[in-house]
């Protein structure tokens, strides 16, 4: 197989090898591009993505600075806001749903290294050859959903639509759709209901009204 292969088949590659370095260094150089533009310079932004990405939808917001460490293993649906600093470490593949808001510096992680030191420092290939290796789980994130700031996805989570995420948790497992999830690691709370409309918040929707579908 090759190291692309690997990565997508969850199994050890090396991440310093020529073919995935080629990857990374093209697109940590459009990242930089992309954190040196003025925000109202919108074309230039969106190309500019669009070369980094696998796939993006249409009306993606991004703010910036930006670090995608593979950028082909990422795909952001329609309406993505995402805010400043934000960190895709993405070795495996990254799912981003439509209509889907990131508060600033939000991390998504997919990469993971042998907890034995000795076997983070060297393995053996199939070949006999002594290199580095890592491994690597995807992440998946539903359309609809809210990351509050600081938040951490680690690698392998599946989060439903509609999910809200508490600033600061650190997401180590599964979030079920419709849920709000918070904390070091992050639990589920409690289900989203339409208690929580804001409709039932008169102080805050002042004289403004929701959309009824």
């Amino acid at each position: 197989m090759t190291e692309e292969e690997k990565i997508k088949a969850g199994v050890l590659f090396c991440p310093v090898e020529p073919e995935l370095v080629a990857i990374k260094l093209r697109t940590h150089n459009l990242n930089l591009e992309y954190n040196q533009t003025r925000e109202d310079e919108t074309e230039k932004r969106e190309a500019i993505l669009r070369q980094m990405l696998g796939q993006m939808g249409e009306g993606v917001f991004i703010q910036g600075p930006v670090a995608f460490h593979y950028g082909k293993h990422t795909s952001i649906g329609d309406n993505a806001f995402i805010n400043f600093n934000f960190t895709v470490q993405d070795d495996a593949e990254v799912t981003i749903g439509a209509d889907c808001s990131f508060g600033p510096n939000v991390t998504i992680v997919t990469p993971l290294h042998p907890m034995v030191a000795s076997e983070r420092k060297l393995m053996r290939n199939a070949a006999g050859e002594k290199k580095h290796m890592c491994y690597a789980k995807p992440v998946h994130i539903g359309s609809g959903c809210w990351f509050g700031a600081n938040v951490t996805v680690c690698p392998g989570v599946t989060i439903g639509d509609d999910c809200v995420i508490g600033a600061g948790s650190v997401v180590t497992r599964d979030i079920p759709a419709g849920s709000f999830a918070a904390g070091v690691p992050a639990r589920v709370i409690r289900p989203i209901t339409e208690a929580d409309s804001m409709r039932y918040k008169p102080d805050i929707l002042a004289d403004n009204s929701v959309i009824e579908e």
